[in-house]
């Protein structure tokens, strides 16, 4: 008697499990659908997911490694200027010579198509605290950030612009160097730049130039390095040439952390490393200084 109910009471309890497993089988999902795509954006550095509506209100700078990630141009002049007080300049300008450099035309529309930009260089006029700046940022996600003839160009009619209206100028550079596709017209506008900022800075007026992740080559050698006040992002690779072809022509072993913003700040080459969240309360405030 005493086994039967034995039975009887494992058969139910049998049941129930079975039951019980079928429920969370039907009721489990089998794909998370609800969830989007770009919830998360893992950092490139430290590989740490992070939630994207957090990742914007901290700047884009990973939480984790506190490493700021790449942004485009229009992202970081939202960050500094007034609402709806910037005015674009030339942002139809395009490449129309004539170069023999294989596929390059296929690749400046390719470039287009995927950044959504007409070029590497986004310029014009906007208000910080209610002061008007000129402003120029270059964009690494249309071919680098490399500045072709294009870029010499704007950039040169910007800074003619703001010489004509003294205007403070500002420029966020985020660079591969020239652009080798264009040879020797792109090596120009190193001068072209170089030589509009020089008349720019007899006038007494004011340029403050922001660097960031990458800036290098023919950039850093030209507009980047000129201003009156030079300011950089953490972690930034700042340099001409890469580590490793520095190392092969010196024969010698280079510090550690060579080329990035906090060694140069020890070098003195930078006035001050300025995180993105104290980027526009700095400018406002070396502007009213101004």
């Amino acid at each position: 008697m005493k086994n039967n109910k034995m039975e009887v009471l494992f058969q139910e309890r049998k049941e129930k499990i079975s039951v019980f497993k079928k429920w969370r089988k039907k009721d489990r999902p089998t794909k998370r659908k609800d969830l989007p795509e770009d919830l998360y954006i893992q950092c490139p550095f430290c590989k740490e997911s992070v939630v994207s509506k957090f990742l914007k209100k901290n700047y884009y700078v990973c939480p984790s490694c506190q490493t700021p990630l790449k942004i485009g141009a229009y992202q970081r002049i939202n960050m500094i200027v007034d609402k709806d007080s910037f005015t674009e300049m030339n942002p139809n300008l395009t490449t129309k010579i004539n170069l023999n450099f294989p596929g390059y035309k296929e690749k400046l529309f390719k470039q287009e198509e995927a950044s959504g930009l007409k070029e590497a260089c986004v310029c014009g006029i906007g208000k910080i605290a209610n002061q008007k700046v000129a402003i120029a940022v270059l964009d690494s996600q249309f071919f680098m950030g490399s500045m072709g003839s294009v870029v010499g160009e704007k950039i040169t009619l910007l800074v003619e612009h703001a010489t004509k209206k003294d205007l403070p100028l500002l420029i966020f550079s985020a660079s591969g160097g020239a652009r080798m596709q264009e040879g020797m017209i792109s090596l120009v506008q190193m001068v072209k730049t170089s030589a509009a900022i020089a008349r720019f800075q007899e006038q007494g007026l004011l340029y403050i130039s922001y660097i960031t992740n990458p800036t290098t080559g023919g950039v850093t050698a030209s507009f980047a390095m000129l201003g009156d006040i030079i300011l950089a992002e953490p972690k930034a690779l700042i340099g001409f040439a890469g580590p490793r072809v520095i190392e092969q022509t010196i024969k010698k072993k280079l510090p550690e952390g060579f080329q990035t913003s906090e060694f140069l700040l020890k070098q003195g080459f930078i006035d001050r490393i300025v995180e993105r969240k104290e980027m526009r309360s700095l400018l406002t405030t070396l502007l009213k200084m101004h």
